[in-house]
């Protein structure tokens, strides 16, 4: 009996998936990491990926030399990345969470615009409107609400969705290029914990065992997130699988209810079915255009 391959797109739409999942986990450990400073969760944010990163590279015998052509690529995605991550901090730090979150989520959208505009990858008007429903639902779950002495932080905290989202999109470049995914990993996660680590050092505070233990847990989950975002962006554009991304936000619910006991509203379940309705849309659009079928299969049915 012959296996069915899986598709780029299918694969794309499983690791998007995953990392939406992983870092709706890291989201809860640092919560649960209590009151220390943004740049001490971020270090340990980073510095778990970089030792997974450093194992897997090792173990597959993969070379740390890059390809020829992808070194400006990986300092942008993370020079880009790293920013992104201090500015979505800065704004945890001094707006609501929910604010700061519809803030970095505006992300998926970014790659889509940079998408659009660096590499060219076309985007149709359906396409477009699925994204801005899930986007609506998005807003239905988190209920931003801004005032003028927010404005600073909020403005930082969309400017680092923006970055993110140029991050992902050099994720994308590299992926074409045939980049190794680990070592798109290891350069970014090894960069941020230097650029971060003077400030580590000079503003560190005591943690508990307990704390401890949240933020290597937090660190595992970004880990797996970043891997597995990095997989996806590698294996598909972002048109076609950015609006998966939005899972993360009924993961986070999800983790919310039954280990911090909150319960979401009506507004929120109703944001949930919208994002539900998009992605199924989205499958279908795609399902349609034959984005799921595996490229030889695809040659296959051609030929016959």
């Amino acid at each position: 009996m012959k296996v069915k391959k899986i598709s780029p797109g299918n694969l794309a739409i499983i690791y998007i998936i995953i990392s939406a999942f992983c870092f709706a986990c890291m989201n809860l450990f640092v919560r649960l990491s209590g009151d220390l400073p943004s740049m001490q969760k971020s270090f340990f944010r980073n510095f778990v990926a970089v030792i997974f990163a450093l194992i897997i590279l090792l173990k597959n015998k993969n070379s740390f030399r890059w390809k020829k052509g992808s070194l400006p690529f990986l300092f942008l995605r993370s020079a880009i990345g790293t920013l992104g991550i201090v500015c979505n901090f800065y704004a945890i730090d001094h707006i609501p969470l929910a604010d700061a979150s519809i803030l970095n989520k505006m992300s998926p959208f970014f790659v889509i615009i940079f998408s659009l505009i660096i590499i060219k990858e076309k985007l149709s008007l359906l396409q477009g409107a699925i994204v801005f429903l899930a986007f609506s639902g998005a807003l239905l779950v988190i209920k931003p609400s801004f005032s003028n002495t927010e404005l600073l932080p909020s403005a930082l905290g969309l400017f680092g969705g923006m970055c993110a989202g140029f991050a992902y999109t050099m994720v994308r470049i590299l992926g074409k290029k045939g980049e190794n995914g680990s070592l798109i990993v290891f350069f970014f996660s090894g960069f941020s914990c230097i650029t971060m680590l003077p400030f580590l050092i000079f503003d560190f505070h005591p943690m508990s065992l307990f704390q401890l233990l949240m933020l290597l847990g937090a660190g595992l989950s970004a880990a797996g997130g970043q891997f597995s975002i990095t997989a996806a962006y590698c294996h598909a554009p972002a048109k076609e699988i950015s609006v998966y991304d939005y899972s993360q936000i009924i993961f986070a619910t999800m983790l919310g209810l039954f280990i911090l006991g909150e319960m979401p509203d009506l507004l929120s379940i109703a944001g949930y079915l919208i994002i539900i309705t998009a992605a199924i849309l989205m499958f279908m659009y795609n399902n349609k255009k034959g984005f799921f079928v595996a490229k030889n299969e695809k040659k296959n049915t051609d030929s016959k």
